[in-house]
């Protein structure tokens, strides 16, 4: 009696695909670990001797030395925490601008008929394409003639004008995904589109308006360019600003200090990030941006 009976690891094309799935997954572990590898590096030589960090390339020190994060922590003339505040003021006062004016612009793409709405939607996605350096240039002139020079304002004042092209998109396709019923239940009770945008859409938005606020904070946290240029004071300095400062022209630089407050400074994102992943997953998911 012939047993007809034949299990995956026999049937045609069954070890294959298996074999495929073991070698795509050992892949991405390798790629993975290479992406990784700097993070860890630095966080390894956050705890080793300035002398030792290019010697011993290991992940592993030797001995925890904590001397970086306690010398580094005051070695700007200021306690580091002061850096930390600067920046977390910049970032949140940048994310409740772009929640502000890029969700009202959003709304008004979305549900609003006026004349030229496509010709404007299109010039906004337009500006996706300029990048920063051309920008830098008039928009310094500009606060210049302000007298925003060394102030923040540079920072967070574009903020609240709908600048960011990205999010605008991002919750225009996140609001033509809600039903318009809601807009014509809510316009039949008396509300206004002030009503409705604040009533109805803003609380159904909560997924595209984190994954916006997740963005404008790591963008805004780690922007090293903009903040060089405005920022001249040092007690104005930012984060990222204030790393450059460990870094000596004439080649005494102090790396292990530096590594140990960039870790400082990344605590930080990777906080914000875990707290708001479950709405980044969920608002790139329901815009269309997989």
């Amino acid at each position: 009696m012939t047993d007809t009976t034949t299990s995956d690891a026999v049937r045609p094309g069954g070890g294959g695909s298996a074999t495929r799935r073991v070698a795509k997954h050992a892949l991405l572990i390798v790629c993975g670990v290479v992406m990784i590898y700097p993070l860890l590096w630095m966080l390894s030589s956050s705890f080793k001797p300035t002398e030792v960090i290019f010697r011993d390339p290991s992940l592993w020190p030797g001995e925890f030395d904590l001397t970086n994060y306690t010398e580094g922590w005051t070695a700007l003339g200021k306690p580091f925490q002061h850096y930390l505040w600067n920046s977390a003021v910049v970032a949140i006062a940048s994310i409740v601008g772009n929640l502000l004016s890029c969700s009202l612009a959003a709304y008004a793409f979305a549900r609003l008929e006026f004349r030229g709405r496509r010709i404007l939607f299109a010039a906004m996605l337009a500006t996706l394409m300029l990048p920063i350096h051309v920008l830098i240039v008039p928009q310094y002139v500009l606060f210049s003639q302000l007298d925003w020079i060394n102030t923040t304002l540079p920072l967070i004042v574009p903020k609240f004008l709908a600048t960011d092209a990205f999010f605008i998109f991002l919750m225009v396709q996140f609001i033509r995904g809600l039903p318009r019923e809601l807009d014509e239940a809510a316009r039949l009770d008396g509300c206004g589109h002030l009503g409705i945008y604040w009533r109805i859409i803003m609380p159904l938005s909560v997924p595209a308006l984190a994954t916006s606020a997740l963005f404008t904070f790591i963008w805004t946290w780690n922007d090293f360019f903009s903040q060089l240029i405005f920022l001249t004071n040092p007690d104005l300095y930012t984060v990222p600003v204030a790393l450059r400062s460990f870094i000596d022209g004439q080649g005494e630089s102090a790396w292990g200090q530096l590594f140990a407050m960039s870790v400082v400074g990344l605590a930080p994102i990777f906080g914000f990030f875990l707290a708001g992943q479950r709405y980044l997953t969920q608002g790139l998911a329901t815009t269309g941006l997989k």
